[in-house]
């Protein structure tokens, strides 16, 4: 039984589901150096993908397309090449509490000229079915409560057992986009148009509010606002959660809020304020959380699924991880609409045959290309022990080696490495990819080391959880340690089979350190290079090992004032 999931909006991406095996997911980002984020705006992409795995569409045996914004359905626009189409799908939510399995029936679906039918569940379904599908919950055969939390959606909780998936209530009315909207109002990224979803802008306040401190007065002032126009019964409050079905009403309702806040706040330091803001949420998360499961109480295992863009707060994760409300707790490595053609995939899988477990790897993306690599560069074959003394030179190596990951995040597969051990190499790394000062670099380190060097140091496989640096590493690896001393760790298993593994055993005999600094290898704000000519072309970094081959530059190079291209000197 094979199934396409596909999803058509922002992180568009296709997924093959084989028999209960995920086959392969391409993030549109991740081809041809596109955009962060991109749609998939031309059906003719699915025919592309299936065709680099030997397949036409006659030989899948049902296509699903992920919902949309919709209170009833959603609709779609799109092109099968030139042919313009109108496509519907399902909502962005169930529409009752037990139709999360739902969907709708469509056809019109144009695929290398021809016309198929297929299925569209609600986009929540397809979180809850990826995040619980590839948990070791389903393995296990266990049950699971699901939070997912988007950027227009209040945090949904739902429960997931043999019986199926069921939703149970929001815990708060606060959608996610209220975390990106208090950017616009305080710090580095505030702006004077605060309008539209913003889908990049998450991930650094987390990074900067490192800066800050927590004001508890701060915090008082965001919970009086909070009951005041979101929770409590004034009449501000009241129309807000009656208009949830409007996500545009909402985010206005949001900008109302922090437009308040400004004024109570103005005066005081923006880190400060995002700092506090952001504990203000964690704790209401955790508060919530504890009250619901006190309304909702199930025997056995408590375990917990995260999902939706919010399940990418490495803080609120860890969160959770560490209120004991949960035996385990699981969030994967795509939890954002990264995902979304895999839960739709899943969503299908389910329908058919229950909450079954999905066998999959996280290295399913997209094989990298052949490609063309400009003058000015040589390649010559390169062992692990030979990019290990590289490495251990101080020098940092674009490492691109078998399929991509699949998610936000490099995790080996498409990253740029180098050693921890100089203070400067987190200023080097910041400099080359175009970033703030402030930003962190993450360490991927062999799992079995890891305890020792971060606590709580748990595997951590995806870049997840938060992790404290021991004091007595923290001058050993200071590049990957953030100005608040946390790391955004991930482990590798020392018998794993990703070359990345292998190149850390090797630096470790080196130095002793059996970690590397960790970051996206890409053009700034692109997806992961496809190949290593791209890396060539981008030339920032002056070596590039692919798959046994390491690429160095000939000649010297210096940036023309645009940073877009380059010329010999």
């Amino acid at each position: 039984m094979r199934i396409c999931g596909i999803k058509l909006t922002h992180d568009g991406a296709i997924a093959l589901i084989e028999d209960g095996r995920l086959v392969f997911c391409i993030e549109q980002e991740k081809r041809d150096n596109n955009p962060r984020y991109q749609t998939i705006d031309n059906l003719d992409a699915v025919v592309t993908a299936l065709a680099e795995y030997g397949l036409n569409a006659c030989d899948v045996d049902q296509f699903v397309i992920d919902g949309w914004d919709g209170e009833d359905e959603s609709q779609f626009e799109v092109l099968s090449g030139v042919v313009a189409l109108t496509l519907k799908g399902a909502p962005y939510v169930e529409r009752h509490g037990e139709g999360v399995l739902d969907c709708l029936d469509g056809s019109g679906l144009l695929l290398d000229d021809r016309i198929f039918p297929y299925k569209s569940y609600p986009h929540v379904t397809g979180h809850v079915a990826s995040a619980y599908c590839t948990s070791h919950f389903a393995t296990a055969g266990q049950p699971a409560f699901c939070l997912v939390w988007d950027g227009c959606i209040f945090p949904r909780l739902y429960y997931v057992d043999g019986r199926g998936a069921r939703f149970l209530e929001c815990l708060f009315p606060v959608i996610g986009q209220a975390y990106a909207a208090a950017g616009h109002y305080f710090g580095p990224y505030k702006r004077a148009s605060r309008g539209g979803w913003d889908l990049g802008v998450a991930g650094k306040l987390m990074a900067y509010i490192a800066l800050g401190s927590v004001d508890e007065d701060i915090v008082a002032v965001f919970q009086e606002l909070y009951e005041e126009r979101f929770a409590a019964n004034t009449e501000p409050a009241r129309r807000y959660r009656a208009d949830i079905n409007s996500a545009d009403t909402t985010l206005a309702a949001v900008h109302d809020f922090f437009d308040a806040s400004v004024l109570r706040l103005g005066e005081k330091p923006p880190e400060d304020v995002l700092a506090s803001f952001h504990l203000f949420l964690e704790r209401l998360l955790v508060r919530e959380m504890t009250i619901a499961l006190k309304r909702h109480p199930f025997p056995g295992q408590q375990n917990l699924c995260i999902a939706g863009g919010c399940g990418l707060n490495i803080k609120w994760n860890s969160a959770l991880r560490g209120s004991g409300l949960f035996d385990s707790v699981w969030v994967p490595p795509f939890p954002n609409d990264s995902g979304s053609a895999i839960g739709a995939a899943c969503s299908a899988m389910v329908a058919q045959q229950g909450f079954v477990p999905l066998e999959w790897s996280v290295y399913s993306g997209p094989v990298l290309r052949s490609g063309h690599v400009p003058p000015g560069w040589k390649a010559t074959p390169c062992s692990m022990p030979e990019l290990a003394s590289i490495l251990a030179g101080n020098k940092p190596v674009i490492f691109l080696s078998g399929r991509a990951e699949l998610g936000p995040r490099a995790l080996g597969g498409r990253s740029i490495l180098a050693g921890a051990t100089s203070p400067e190499m987190k200023d080097v790394l910041n400099e080359v990819k175009l970033r703030e000062h402030f930003r962190p670099v993450a360490p991927i380190c062999l799992e079995d080391r890891a305890p020792e060097i971060f606590s709580p140091g748990t595997p951590d496989p995806y870049m997840l959880f938060d992790h404290d640096t021991r004091m007595e590493w923290q001058d050993k690896i200071p590049a990957v340690v953030h100005l608040d001393g946390s790391a955004r760790l991930q482990t590798i298993s020392r018998g794993s089979q990703h070359k990345v593994a292998e190149l850390l055993v090797e630096y470790e005999k080196l130095t002793g350190i059996p970690l590397l600094c960790n970051t996206s290898a890409n053009y700034h704000g692109r997806g992961f290079f496809p190949d290593a000519a791209a890396a060539c072309e981008w030339g920032r970094v002056e070596h590039i090992w692919c798959d046994g081959q390491l690429f160095k530059k000939t000649q010297l190079t210096e940036r023309s004032p645009d940073d877009a291209t380059f010329t010999v000197r």
